[in-house]
């Protein structure tokens, strides 16, 4: 008799052919498609959940072969968005799954059309506003979501079950100040912590899939360079403004555009409100007076004396080589938004 797919995890108990059927109905989002993300997904496909949504907003870069095992030089080499990059190599692995490949910036216009028909939302960002955002939108809507954070050789993971126990911001408390916590950028980030958070997201999503009786109610905290793991208990805050109240200030709060600095990148994107009005290839023709113009089918690039940045199709830029999102958004009102 021929040996299926998937049969030494359907002889582990706790899925069973069954369960494997459940894993191949789900729907799972994964926002971040770096180092956690891109694992996250890789074993969530080889598991055989049926639908894969890879969000991620930037492109394959040199420094993220590092840590991000997913991606090759020939990703580098073509400059391919993260999100279709693990798009593809993953196709090549199971065909027998949908993977859809969103090459947006997350933010309070869209966030809530991107989650909504998905059974789990797994965190595979590299930035806290955006962690925040996702935890208000997940409690809005009731949609399970699997957090989980490096930094240097630490990592930390937690289910945050809307209605059930607590939120990312009764366990990490008000979102702070930025520039006052440790970030890649700032002390660095090793794979093999990595792998190790995105493992535990795995198996902590396929649980939820299951409703399995396993499913972590703790967070849980852990280090590969100093070799520790603890599991603690977060309480719920009835006073936190998320889970406690219902209050969704980040995801109401709509400004005309958003500026943000990119982990590992000497870079700030801006992101313009979503209202319809952008026309991509007007913009990209009116460029070509202005400078050095290269368009693919998921970007352009500019380049000039004076700015050097990809636009894309969204109108959102990524602006190169500026000290701070103030001179990022002088070069998008210049070239961009005028």
């Amino acid at each position: 008799m021929a040996v299926g797919r998937y049969h030494r995890q359907e002889i582990f108990y706790p899925i069973g052919p069954e369960g494997q059927k459940k894993l191949q109905q789900a729907r799972v989002c994964i926002i971040g498609i770096g180092a956690l993300g891109a694992s996250v997904a890789n074993m969530l496909a080889q598991a055989g959940v049926g639908y894969l949504r890879l969000i991620d907003r930037d492109i394959v870069e040199l420094t993220n072969l590092q840590r991000q095992a997913l991606f090759t030089e020939a990703d580098v080499e073509q400059q391919l968005p993260k999100a279709e990059a693990a798009r593809a190599h993953i196709a090549q692995m199971n065909s027998e799954i949908e993977i859809e490949a969103k090459i947006v910036d997350v933010n309070p216009y869209n966030i809530e059309k991107l989650i909504t028909d998905v059974d789990i939302v797994v965190d595979g960002l590299d930035n806290l506003e955006t962690r925040y955002l996702l935890n208000e939108a997940c409690d809005k809507n009731g949609i399970r979501y699997v957090y989980g954070g490096v930094v240097g050789s630490g990592g930390m993971v937690m289910n945050v079950l809307p209605g059930e126990g607590p939120c990312l911001e009764c366990l990490l408390g008000p979102l702070p100040e930025e520039g006052s916590y440790d970030t890649c950028d700032t002390v660095g980030v090793i794979s093999p912590i990595t792998n190790i958070v995105a493992s535990y997201e795995a198996a902590e999503t396929m649980k939820l899939l299951l409703d399995s009786e396993s499913v972590c109610r703790q967070a849980i905290s852990m280090d590969a360079w100093d070799s520790y793991t603890e599991f603690f208990d977060v309480d719920k805050d009835p006073e936190c403004p998320v889970c406690g109240k219902h209050q969704y200030t980040r995801l109401e709060h709509r400004q005309k555009s958003y500026t943000a600095s990119l982990c590992g990148h000497d870079a700030y994107q801006v992101t313009p409100e979503d209202d319809g009005s952008f026309d991509y290839e007007a913009v990209v023709q009116a460029l070509k007076g202005e400078g050095e113009v290269k368009k693919n089918k998921f970007f352009t690039t500019f380049k000039n004396d004076e700015a050097d940045f990809k636009l894309f199709p969204d109108g959102r830029a990524i602006i190169n080589e500026v000290p701070s999102g103030d001179e990022a958004q002088k070069i998008f009102a210049k070239y961009i938004d005028c």
